[in-house]
């Protein structure tokens, strides 16, 4: 999974997938899911994520990860 916001255009992508998105839906606005061509959820578009998100804290908790990396 990967999280990543774009300040020029204040938008977060949440990429819960390595496949590859073949459908989208807006399912409020502003607020786009993408799906593979099996119907998964593959990822989340957020535009104006600062309006709608507390993007200054991420909590992760008791996640099975094998990797943990954290850039800012």
């Amino acid at each position: 999974m990967r999280i990543q916001y774009y300040p020029e255009t204040d938008s977060l992508y949440i990429d819960l997938s390595s496949k590859e998105s073949t459908e989208s839906r807006e399912i409020s606005e502003g607020v786009v899911v993408d799906f593979d061509a099996e119907g998964n959820l593959v990822g989340i578009d957020i535009d104006n994520a600062s309006k709608k998100l507390e993007l200054k804290k991420l909590i992760l908790n008791k996640l099975p990860l094998a990797e943990q990396l954290l850039t800012a």
